[in-house]
């Protein structure tokens, strides 16, 4: 196991172990509803005729179209704007700038830091600069081009390492955020030490959707505007503030989202739709292109990382060096977060007693950075499975056994100091992808094609392939950290037989929508579950991200609905004398204990309406202190991946051929789902493994396109085997259940790297791969 093997002679891998199985064998069948059922999501059919409505969609009477001006510089002083050209273009309505700005001229979910429009000066290549509005769509683009700025280009600041010393870029100075994490003796030495330094490239969450937005003036002075927001009332408060009205003049309605792998929205986008509208008293509606995607939304922190690992003669660890720095680009956005977390995860699930991490976020003049699935975690997993590789290699040990001798365990401690009080089966998950028979090997003398690194017509030859085997181990937290106020709002209603869910909790893709129904059906036995649409005229629900809306809001569904249920199951319990608690709800009957009471929920629910508002907020954290410690988290999610990759040593081309994957889910809610999601996660790592980059020169990026940026396909896509997971249930979470889809991301990349580095002896050390890192050593 994690060694380098030749094709030739060889048919098989030697593993015979087999795994408990990951869902229902065809022997235990699955629930038809409820918790625990593969219930098909509500608008599937719709998605895949293709006639769901999305932002890009929308269509209002009187509508007029938008188009921003963006810098072509990443930095550069603006003399001055002249938008007269623009302005007397024929259809032309209205062009806006920083001086039309009524409220608030710059915003930000946790540091108000960046403009709706550059004034003064520009911090990197795309930030908007004026917006116009125009009869056709045409004719914005064209106004929009005529507009006149006069730059003074400045030098950008695009390696981290100078911002530092750099002058700085921001009124608020370069450095965003600086944890210092002391844990343990620092004068402790190990016998065995070694070293790396590890690069990760920029991500971009590349949803399939670009951005879009229709935004209609209210009579009141106010705007609605109809968007694909993962974080409704954030950015309605944002609005609001940048529109200079009250947050109850301004209305989010959530549309379709075409994608999601975090924050996925441009407020840069919503912010100059609104204030068009609001000029022109007209409906405006904008749909980036691919390109203005690229240039608006954030994108997965590039970082930078030093690490010194420190082990005993056996592979124990005894203290944990690094230093991680994240490029947060022009804006602060949510790099804080990030920074916490891959400070507090810096050296992995493993029981480490001493470890001392410096972790920054700085400002440059590189595109922003933001969330993307598993901020912060992805980015130093890669670098301490590169370490874990290095020193088993160093003590001429086999990965997974060096691994196995210091995974922790429920009740061991993190480097911040906090107590790991949920389930942390990492020893299970390694074992039950380590036992997973590995694939076939092609023989000597077969006929069959052989798919080589490269595609089917690759340029390379059969003896120069070599198949290497590599583990990640990862981690992520869920829900907020550091003192967030996760809570969410959910109302359950129930007439005629229907019950209706009203929560602000928004349908990303992560299935909540499909689970709220499952929530209803589980505790009311009723099948027919409507999902209200989402919109801030309701309590707020907070962000998608970090599987929060599968715990708090799911977690609300589940309170409101029990709530209903009080209230049908009461009147039945006073009739017949005895308490709410001895009767049941199975397979839409309402029972009691002793049998004397049986009738349906439906009888039960004749002439009656029911309804019950809910909250969900689990217990509190704390931000880190000045030395990293603290409970900054609620929970915490474990994933181990076992990849199996085949490796052209003359060409560097790498092929995935394989990904076992075990991981800790709490409690499986919905099988199907649960697959889909842990399928997805494992594509999007192996895409930051090999071909995810947005790359910049000068700060300027490069191609912005899905032709310069590469997602794996369906060709680069490998085997995806869940050979285990471990439901033990988190007894904090409602359900018990765990966040699903992060940590497959945060693991798998550095899973790649690890079977590319077993299969050429080269180091690997940065993300993405690149050709001449997976060329074989020599000698």
């Amino acid at each position: 196991m994690g060694g380098m093997t030749g094709m030739a002679g060889i048919a098989e891998g030697g593993a015979t172990a087999t795994t408990v199985p990951a869902f229902p064998s065809p022997g235990h069948a699955e629930p038809t509803h409820g918790i625990g059922a593969s219930l098909t999501p509500a608008d599937a059919e719709a998605k895949t005729q293709g006639i769901y409505p999305y932002a890009a969609d929308l269509w209002a009477e009187g509508l007029l179209w938008a188009a921003l001006l963006r810098s072509p510089h990443p930095h550069a002083r603006i003399l001055s704007i002249d938008t007269t050209e623009a302005a007397r273009m024929p259809g032309v309505r209205a062009v806006v700038t920083h001086a039309d700005v009524p409220g608030d001229a710059a915003h930000g979910r946790k540091v108000a830091d960046r403009p709706v429009f550059a004034s003064g000066i520009v911090r990197h290549h795309g930030e908007p600069i004026a917006a116009v509005a125009a009869d056709h769509p045409d004719t914005a683009r064209l106004a929009a081009a005529a507009i006149a700025v006069e730059y003074e280009v400045l030098e950008p600041v695009t390696d981290p390492e100078q911002a530092f010393s750099a002058e700085p870029l921001h009124p608020d100075g370069n450095l965003i955020r600086h944890i210092p994490l002391r844990f343990g003796d620092p004068e402790v030495v190990g016998e065995v030490i070694v070293e790396g330094l590890y690069r990760i490239g920029r991500q971009d969450p590349a949803p399939i959707g670009a951005e879009a937005g229709l935004a209609v003036p209210r009579p009141d002075g106010g705007v609605e505007i109809y968007t694909s927001s993962t974080d409704p009332h954030a950015d309605r408060d944002l609005a609001a503030a940048c529109f200079g009205l009250a947050p109850e003049r301004v209305k989010i309605v959530v549309t379709g989202v075409p994608g999601a792998m975090g924050d996925r929205e441009d407020p840069g986008m919503q912010l100059p739709l609104g204030l068009l509208a609001l000029r022109t008293g007209h409906p405006v509606k904008l749909v980036a292109t691919r390109e203005e995607s690229f240039l608006g939304h954030p994108h997965r922190h590039p970082t930078l990382l030093r690490y010194r690992h420190h082990a005993d003669a056996d592979g124990k660890l005894v203290k944990v060096e690094a230093q991680i720095l994240l490029d947060a680009g022009a804006y602060a956005d949510s790099s804080s977060d990030a920074l916490a977390a891959a400070v507090a995860f810096a050296c992995g699930p493993y029981v480490v007693p001493h470890a001392f991490v410096e972790g920054w976020a700085v400002r440059t003049n590189n595109p922003p950075s933001g969330h993307v699935r598993g901020e912060g975690a992805m980015q130093v997993c890669a670098a301490y499975e590169g370490q874990m590789d290095k020193l088993a290699a160093r003590l001429g040990l086999d990965p997974a056994e060096l691994r196995l001798r210091n995974v922790m365990a429920t009740g061991d401690l993190l480097p911040t100091g906090q107590t790991v009080t949920c389930p942390a089966p990492v020893a299970e998950l390694l074992r039950a992808v380590r036992d997973y028979p590995l694939p076939a090997l092609p023989a000597d003398d077969t006929e069959e094609e052989w798919v080589l690194p490269g595609g089917p017509d690759g340029a390379g030859e059969p003896g120069a392939v070599r198949r290497g085997v590599g583990y990640g181990l990862g981690m992520v937290h869920m829900l907020g950290a550091e003192g967030a106020d996760e809570v969410s709002t959910a109302t359950v209603k129930v007439s005629a037989g229907v019950a209706t869910v009203i929560c602000a909790a928004v349908e990303t893709g992560q299935g909540f929508s499909t689970l709220a129904r499952q929530i209803v059906q589980e505790v009311l036995g009723l099948d027919e579950v409507y999902i209200a649409p989402v919109d801030t005229d309701q309590p707020p629900s907070g962000p998608g991200a970090h599987s929060r809306h599968t715990w708090v809001s799911g977690g609300a569904v589940e309170r409101a609905a029990r709530m209903v249920r009080t209230q049908l199951l009461q009147p039945l319990a006073a009739q017949f004398g005895m308490s709410a608690e001895l009767l049941t709800i199975t397979d839409g009957k309402i029972t009691s204990y002793d049998g004397v009471l049986s009738t349906t929920v439906a009888e039960a629910l004749e002439g009656k309406e029911l309804w019950a508002t809910a909250q969900c907020r689990p217990h509190p954290t704390e931000p880190l202190d000045e030395s990293g410690q603290g409970d900054a988290f609620v929970g915490i999610a474990f994933c181990a991946v076992r990849a199996v990759v085949d490796v052209d040593v003359e060409l560097g081309s790498v092929r995935v051929v394989e990904m076992a994957v075990a991981q800790d889910v709490g409690r499986v809610l919905n099988p199907k789902q649960a697959r889909a999601r842990i399928e997805a996660g494992i594509t999007q790592g192996v895409g930051a493994a090999l071909t995810e980059n947005l790359r910049t020169a000068s700060g300027m990026i490069r191609r912005p396109d899905f032709t310069g940026y590469a997602l794996p396909t369906s060709l680069d896509t490998p085997d995806v085997h869940i050979v285990k997971l471990v439901e033990e249930r988190d007894v904090v979470a409602p359900f018990g259940a765990k966040a699903i889809s992060a940590v497959p991301v945060v693991t798998s990349p550095a899973a790649v790297a690890a079977a590319v580095r077993a299969a050429t002896g080269r180091p690997v050390n940065r993300l993405p791969i690149r050709p001449q890192a997976a060329v074989a050593a020599s000698g």
